[in-house]
């Protein structure tokens, strides 16, 4: 079997233990990546067991392991139920989702992810998406600029930056890193320029690719896609994806609202395994620094 890595799997071993895998069943890792869950995971499966993996970055596809266990879908994992059902998959004993951009994502310049290049500002996960973070910057009113940074990136001075690019792309089109970042520079004092870097950053990114949107969709399937007694093993890195799950495993809904029966007892699909989320050790965060806001939590459907 083959494994050609391009990051290291945040909480692998851990994330895998948690699914307490069965040898002979089926399981999904709706963020494939680099592979190194999907690789862990059928290293503990046996000859009839199955693995489907989601990812609908193109690079993705040059990782796909050479296991005949194993089957990619080329595809977001909002499309969990439909994409499984044409693969004649009902039900399955494991879910897992490490919901972090990858390192390759990060670090290949042209993908415009990261503030450490100079390079066109895409930040699109799947490259047919005919919307980049150049177009949300140019097309979005300023109120809606000023949402995406307040919610998405919980920046200071959301409302005086979305004004600012209005104003700004008047003059020149907002199109690469550089750009973005110049006005960034000028708005926020030097000790806070690298966290609203970084959260101006994570904002577009999540917009673009329309992230939350395909969480609660994901999330939504997670219960009824999962077998009695089947894991669902789930990895955030932020305050927004981990209250949706945390609610999703405390309530059953991203409401947080538990339905009843009858008489008032809450019916509830999932048994929570962490009581709190799990955070990678010193030694894992020391090797890779990227995983140091991780939170890691597993739920067993009833």
């Amino acid at each position: 079997m083959d494994t050609p890595l391009y990051h290291k799997a945040v909480l692998c071993r851990e994330a895998v233990d948690g699914l307490n895998i069965h040898p002979e069943g089926i399981y999904v890792d709706v963020t494939f990546g680099g592979g190194g869950h999907s690789a862990e995971m059928l290293s503990r499966l046996g000859p009839k067991g199955k693995l489907f993996a989601f990812d609908q970055d193109p690079d993705a596809r040059e990782n796909a392991l050479n296991d005949p266990r194993f089957t990619l879908i080329a595809q977001n994992f909002r499309h969990l139920k439909r994409a499984l059902r044409l693969h004649g998959i009902k039900k399955v004993h494991g879910i897992l989702a490490d919901f972090g951009v990858s390192s390759h994502q990060f670090d290949a310049a042209e993908r415009g992810f990261s503030f450490r290049f100079d390079a066109d500002l895409d930040m699109r996960m799947n490259p047919d998406n005919p919307v980049n973070a150049a177009t949300i910057l140019d097309t979005y009113e300023e109120i809606e600029l000023r949402k995406m940074f307040s919610r998405y990136g919980e920046l200071p001075k959301s409302g005086q930056l979305a004004r600012t690019i209005v104003q700004q792309r008047d003059e020149k089109p907002i199109k690469s890193t550089g750009d973005l970042l110049a006005i960034l520079e000028k708005m926020y004092a030097p000790k806070q320029r690298n966290s609203a870097r970084a959260q101006a950053f994570q904002a577009l990114r999540i917009e673009v690719n329309d992230e939350m949107g395909a969480l609660a969709e994901f999330l939504e399937q997670v219960a009824d896609q999962l077998e009695p007694g089947g894991r669902f093993v789930s990895i955030t890195y932020h305050s927004l994806e981990d209250r949706m799950v945390k609610h999703l495993i405390r309530s059953g809904n991203l409401q947080d609202e538990p339905e009843r029966d009858d008489f008032g007892k809450r019916l509830l699909p999932f048994l929570a395994i962490t009581r709190k989320p799990i955070s990678p050790s010193d030694d894992e965060i020391e090797i890779n620094p990227r995983a140091r806001s991780a939170k890691m939590r597993i739920a067993e459907k009833i």
